[in-house]
């Protein structure tokens, strides 16, 4: 970090207003401002951070809207934008850590808790954007956790070339899972069978009838399916669990930019086959961070686990990078390069 305490400029992501329906580049807008390189005498807990890589979440939309019924996360206030984020930060100089602060090029936090400091460098320092950082413990604690898979099970994993699906997918190979997946293109779906090793893949937006689908992949029924998507796929899914089948839920893309989300209409199918339907979050298993780290470094390391990301340059091309996840334009983990 700069010894320099001179002001240096500062720029910003920010939303202009709540957000209703798909949400538009010109709902967020790019400010710039000016920040010292120095933390202020007597200040407590506090850290300057330069930020190297955002991430960009489907989650994030949900926040982007005015929230009217209970959620698991705040809305975002106009003027501000929020994201999972890569920084080197300066209790130690050049320090390397992750964690959540604003979309902008350097960041003053104050409760440096939320932040997570990085041990291993040899791979790249953006999987701490996706791999290594909040996707990759939810993938890790939705299957592992959350699902208990055994040797043998039957696993659907919904937007699975995503940041979060593409990892569900290999760690349930890990575990000696049959492991199918979805995606949204043949270039999305050829990737889940020849690079990340799942053992077959359909395109949804090419299937008329998803039940169909599903039973056509899994004649013999799902044992575990991690949700991504919500609406119709997760009613399709419900009608093909197994006796004692598990769901994790995870995200329901299909639903965030609808004023008014759909009805699933299968939910009687839980009684019968006594399936557990279980939502979590990402933040209630940072305890296991070690032993995720214990898993995954060495998976990387041997090649047994790959990751494709979706890099945009510049904190400019921010907006377009988030709003793009919504329309699937992105291949991979979809994260920023800010410096």
């Amino acid at each position: 970090m700069a010894a320099e305490q001179e002001a240096v400029s500062n720029k910003r992501v920010i939303l202009s207003n709540y957000v209703t329906g798909f949400p538009k580049e010109s709902d967020m807008k790019i400010t710039s401002g000016s920040i010292k390189l120095k933390v202020a005498e007597g200040s407590k807990d506090t850290v300057l951070l330069k930020n190297l890589y955002l991430s960009c979440d489907p989650y994030m939309r949900w926040r982007m809207s005015k929230l009217d019924r209970p959620s698991f996360v705040d809305s975002f206030h106009p003027g501000e934008l929020k994201f999972w984020i890569l920084h080197i930060q300066n209790y130690a100089k050049d320090d390397l850590v992750w964690g959540s602060t604003g979309w902008e090029e350097y960041s003053l936090v104050t409760a440096p808790q939320l932040l997570i400091k990085i041990q291993h460098t040899d791979v790249p320092l953006s999987y701490y954007t996706g791999i290594l950082g909040m996707p990759g413990v939810t993938a890790y604690a939705g299957l592992y956790e959350v699902c208990s898979p055994k040797k043998g099970e039957y696993v659907y994993v919904s937007a699975a070339s995503g940041a979060v699906g593409q990892l569900v997918g290999q760690f349930a190979k890990l575990a000696g899972c049959y492991v199918v997946g979805s995606a949204g293109s043949k270039e999305k779906v050829d990737l889940l069978k020849n690079k990340f090793g799942f053992d077959d893949a359909f395109n949804y937006k090419e299937e008329p009838d998803l039940d169909a689908a599903l039973k056509r992949c899994f004649p013999q029924g799902i044992d575990i399916y991690f949700e991504n998507v919500g609406g119709k796929m997760l009613d399709a899914v419900l009608l093909n669990m197994r006796l004692r089948g598990r769901i994790a839920v995870c995200g329901m893309i299909s639903q965030y930019n609808l004023e008014k989300p759909e009805g699933v209409h299968n939910l009687e199918q839980l009684i019968g086959k006594r399936i557990r339907l279980e939502g979590f979050l990402a933040g209630d298993y940072y305890h296991l961070y070690p032993k995720f780290l214990e898993l995954v470094i060495p998976a990387i390391r041997e090649g047994k686990m790959v990751y494709v990301e979706d890099i945009a340059e510049g904190l400019e091309n921010a907006p377009a990078a988030l709003v793009g996840l919504f329309t699937g334009r992105n291949v991979g983990k979809q994260l920023v390069a800010v410096a």
